[in-house]
């Protein structure tokens, strides 16, 4: 059932997991079930974020596991509200005792703000938790090309991972493509369009229904393997066992290139479904 999961190789040495857990929602008790599940079921990447207030679910949750701290990827993120350069050191000090961690092998910039323009003393904040061992790997997540330009511009250091969202309806291309001139490995939030109307659709589209049929596999499996196609690592939230290891068996099959035009048929350049556009949309 494990298939064997490739690796990326971020642009400081970490090295992380084709495919991660996302965590977004899953609280108290069942979520500890559900992600200590998940871990048990082969992910070893898992994310999570300060504003999601489950980092000690987590924590609880790796305790739980059978897998070994050393052999997992735990990844959070800074809130908005604690740009500033002394409240981001101590965040990340209290991200770390919620989850009762020594380090996160992860940490990003959850959103930019750039009308508050705060970041860059962010990421410089970012830079010196890293220094001091709260920190393997830094990066951010829904920042647009320029924002990233100005980081590496001002800090002389690239992040090493953006997460961005990323589903059929909006394929990033532009952003994939910036992001990877610095070599920034792209992590897709919301694979599937956690639900959104339009996106529960998609799965039950005759094209998506031909092509998954083709390889013997579910609509949720071909969304999850054209990320892996793209070069952009999904994290898809999954509560239930039987779903969690149908999310990570996908590395056993690949779509040829007219089943990966399919997919580009459905972006559009507004394709974003939450009215989340990282330039105007604020989070705190």
């Amino acid at each position: 059932m494990n298939h064997h999961i490739p690796e990326y190789t971020l642009n400081d040495g970490l090295k992380v997991p084709a495919i991660g857990f996302g965590t977004y929602s899953l609280k108290g008790e069942d979520g500890v079930k559900s992600i200590a599940s998940a871990m048990d079921a082969g992910y070893r990447l898992i994310d999570t974020a300060y504003n999601y207030e489950n980092e000690a679910t987590v924590g609880k949750a790796i305790k739980q596991s059978s897998v070994a701290r050393e052999e997992l990827l735990i990844s959070s993120k800074l809130p908005g509200r604690y740009h500033a350069h002394d409240k981001a050191i101590v965040a990340i000090q209290e991200s770390l005792y919620r989850a009762d961690l020594d380090y996160y092998d992860l940490y990003l910039i959850h959103w930019p703000n750039p009308k508050k323009d705060v970041y860059v003393e962010a990421w410089q904040a970012l830079i010196e938790a890293k220094k001091r061992g709260y920190i393997r790997s830094i990066g951010v997540s829904n920042f647009l090309p320029e924002h990233n330009e100005r980081l590496i511009k001002e800090t002389g250091v690239a992040p090493s991972l953006n997460q961005i969202e990323l589903h059929p309806f909006f394929d990033q291309a532009d952003q994939r493509e910036q992001d990877k001139k610095h070599g920034i490995v792209n992590e897709s939030w919301s694979p599937i369009g956690r639900g959104n109307d339009a996106v529960q659709d998609i799965v039950k589209d005759e094209k998506i229904l031909r092509i998954a049929e083709a390889h013997g596999k579910t609509p949720t499996q071909i969304i999850l393997r054209w990320h892996i196609q793209l070069g952009s690592i999904p994290i898809p939230k999954a509560s239930s066992l039987q779903h969690q290891q149908e999310n990570i068996d996908i590395f056993d099959f690949e779509l040829n290139a007219q089943e990966m035009e399919v997919f580009s048929s459905f972006s559009r350049p507004d394709g974003r479904l939450w009215d989340q556009d990282p330039s105007e949309y604020e989070e705190f």
